[in-house]
C-alpha cells in the first residue's frame, strides 16, 4: 500500500472549484481498483489517499492525472506502507 498526503497549495475556494472533477478522477481509480480509501483531512488543508498499488512509479503516472496535480493544487507526499498487523476486513487486500 502506499499512503498519500495531499498538502493544499491554494485557497479552499480554489480547491472547490475543482473538487468534482477531483472526485470523479478518484472514483474512476476506485473501479479500477487502484485506491482503498481518501478523504479531506482535519482540518481541510489537504487529503489523504491510501492506495492498493504497491508501485510508487505506477502510482505518480496515475496521479499525474488528478485535476489537482494538473492544476499544481496541491503537493504531494508518498509514504510506501507495508501492513504487518491488520483488521480481517482487509485481508484480501493486504
Amino acid at each position: 500500500m502506499i499512503i498519500v498526503e495531499l498538502t493544499y497549495k491554494v485557497d479552499l475556494t480554489t480547491i472547490e472549484q475543482h473538487l468534482v472533477a477531483h472526485r470523479n478522477f478518484l472514483e474512476d481509480n476506485y473501479q479500477k481498483g487502484y485506491l482503498l480509501a481518501s478523504g479531506p483531512k482535519e482540518p481541510q488543508t489537504g487529503g489523504i489517499i491510501i492506495a492498493l498499488t504497491k508501485d510508487l512509479h505506477e502510482l505518480t503516472a496515475i496521479l499525474a492525472q488528478d485535476p489537482f496535480y494538473l492544476h499544481d493544487l496541491a503537493d504531494y507526499k508518498f509514504t510506501i506502507f507495508n501492513p504487518t498487523s491488520y483488521h480481517s476486513l482487509i485481508k484480501e487486500l493486504v
